[in-house]
């Protein structure tokens, strides 16, 4: 079987330059001088559909093909920002918005990254509790989403985009959040659109779902003598509101005579996308099941418990768990796999920093931590474009 293995590119998200470098040819401007010439732009930074205004964004477009030219530095993708992020956006339980956010801003947004022949990626959906703890109103939900996000992959197409995907996130009002049901969005989209869909990996994204992993028999028999003792049970997760309802009233004898833990086995049994498994906690497992189809991948330094962005400099180094050498081999290792009913494997991969500013930084700490990071990554990937067999 042949392998194809994609080419690799360095490149860093824009949001480090929120509210401070504003126009392009700014941070295109500190994009080179870090040694980058590849840059992906954060709808944060002045290019929102939803906030900016239509006219602006015709200048922006020949702003950054006019920054480009001068600067050398290529708008490889455009990302979304957190104003999006915010609301229940693609999967909101009322169809006006739905349609709003899919019309009114990824649709906008899709034909802007066309014109600088840019890709997409982007998240902008959540679940509320209501549609969480009805299977039948979470099934009608997610097959919308599954839905939309066909028809976004067509305009992509359409629109002649090098690629989009969303963004893999880390816990069950938003997905995908799982490996198993981020393997599942791209079959189904792929399947219904017949077009490429792909997602983003990002390396700090699985530093919640181990808290939503679902606990068995005797780890219920546990935690129901832990809280009659003390009188708290912290981390553990059941899922539905009736699930903590048993277990509250049998650790306090006030429930119905027979209520017993395998009740609460049962009614977790109601709820299968609410729980994680242990892999779906693992950034390189992530990476070695579906890089291959994450044509661009977040790189944050993180120690595995949050997902702060942090720089890859010497001090977030020394407790990080983000090693590029693991990356760069659980990523061949996920072009090496036999997949089925996948869309292709990606030609391109952005390994792109995601570096976020504090509002009190001062901006040589942030010139810092990008410096720092692209040193470091450059012992990784010191040319653009090579194969990853190359790199490893």
């Amino acid at each position: 079987m042949k392998i194809n293995y994609p080419k690799v590119y360095l490149a860093i998200d824009n949001c480090f330059a929120s509210k401070r470098w504003t126009e392009p040819a700014e941070w295109m401007r500190i994009v080179r001088k870090s040694g980058l010439d590849y840059v992906e732009a954060s709808a944060d930074n002045e290019c929102d559909p939803l906030y900016m205004d239509t006219g602006y964004l015709e200048d922006w477009i020949s702003e950054v093909a006019r920054a480009e030219k001068e600067k050398g530095v290529c708008v490889a993708n455009i990302y979304s920002g957190h104003g999006s992020y915010a609301t229940l956006g693609l999967a909101h339980d009322d169809r006006r918005n739905r349609d709003r956010i899919q019309k009114q801003w990824l649709e906008p947004m899709i034909r802007m990254a066309g014109r600088i022949n840019a890709g997409v990626g982007f998240f902008c959906h959540a679940f509320n509790q209501r549609t969480l703890l009805h299977p039948e109103r979470y099934h009608t939900a997610l097959e919308d989403l599954y839905s939309r996000l066909s028809e976004i992959a067509v305009s992509a197409c359409r629109n002649g985009l090098p690629r989009i995907g969303v963004e893999q996130m880390y816990t069950p009002h938003q997905v995908p959040w799982t490996i198993r049901g981020a393997e599942e969005m791209l079959r189904q989209v792929y399947s219904r659109s017949g077009k490429n869909f792909y997602i983003t990996i990002d390396t700090g994204h699985q530093s919640g779902q181990r808290r939503f992993l679902r606990p068995d028999k005797r780890e219920i028999e546990k935690a129901l003598r832990t809280l009659r003792k003390s009188g708290t049970c912290r981390n553990l997760w059941l899922g539905s509101e009736r699930a903590y309802m048993l277990f509250k009233s049998i650790a306090e004898g006030t429930g119905s005579s027979g209520h017993g833990v395998e009740d609460i086995v049962e009614e977790m049994n109601k709820y299968p996308y609410l729980f994680a498994e242990e892999g779906d906690g693992d950034t390189y497992e992530w990476i070695e099941q579906l890089g291959c189809f994450s044509p661009i991948i977040h790189l944050q330094q993180t120690d595995g418990r949050s997902s702060s962005h942090l720089p890859f400099d010497r001090e977030s180094n020394r407790s990080g768990i983000i090693k590029g050498e693991k990356i760069l081999r659980s990523l061949a290792r996920s072009c090496r796999r036999k997949h089925t009913g996948m869309p292709p494997v990606c030609d391109e991969i952005y390994l792109t920093l995601e570096i976020f500013a504090g509002t009190v930084d001062f901006p040589s700490e942030i010139m810092n931590k990008i410096e720092s990071s692209v040193t470091y990554w450059r012992k990784f990937i010191p040319e653009d474009g090579l194969s990853l067999e190359r790199l490893v």
